[in-house]
């Protein structure tokens, strides 16, 4: 009982705070929005007993990305893009698309009603981590050290674009 309770909980958490993201017209209070739909995310990994994932969302996205979109922000001269053409014009599309999007969301469950059978939930092994750790540097070590030097590439080439600002 006490578990679905926080399921609960964290899922309406993070879809409220995703629909309070993305409807805010400071960019600030979409990023403090963004990170409490992280959490509860992480959350939800916790409550699953996904410890692994848990510490990842935590550290590496609501740590690391979300303080590196609030550095960009920060930045970003937003004078500038208050001057800019607004698109508030096309809420019709907008609402319009949504309508849409929708119907193709609730007509692809009403097609695959019966073939989407879910089993009872069940926790992950006790040693997750050991195995996320062997399948990442055994199965996995090409895409990691590719990811790796990607992001060590993008990190130069802010420092390098950074510099070149100021």
């Amino acid at each position: 009982m006490l578990n679905a309770a926080l399921f609960y909980f964290f899922a309406a958490l993070a879809v409220v705070s995703a629909i309070a993201m993305v409807t805010r017209r400071n960019i600030v209070h979409a990023a403090v929005f963004l990170i409490t739909a992280l959490l509860a995310t992480a959350g939800i990994f916790l409550q699953l007993q996904a410890q692994f994932l848990f510490v990842v969302q935590i550290i590496l996205y609501v740590g690391g990305i979300m303080v590196l979109f609030i550095f960009v922000i920060m930045l970003v001269n937003l004078d500038v893009s208050l001057h800019l053409v607004q698109f508030n014009r096309q809420r019709f599309v907008a609402g319009v698309l949504a309508v849409i999007l929708g119907v193709q969301v609730l007509g692809a469950f009403w097609v695959g009603r019966g073939s989407l059978k879910l089993g009872a939930a069940r926790a992950m092994e006790p040693k997750n981590t050991e195995a996320v750790g062997q399948a990442l540097f055994q199965q996995y070590m090409l895409p990691f050290e590719i990811a790796s030097i990607l992001l060590l590439v993008a990190m130069i080439g802010a420092v390098v674009m950074a510099k070149r600002r100021v």
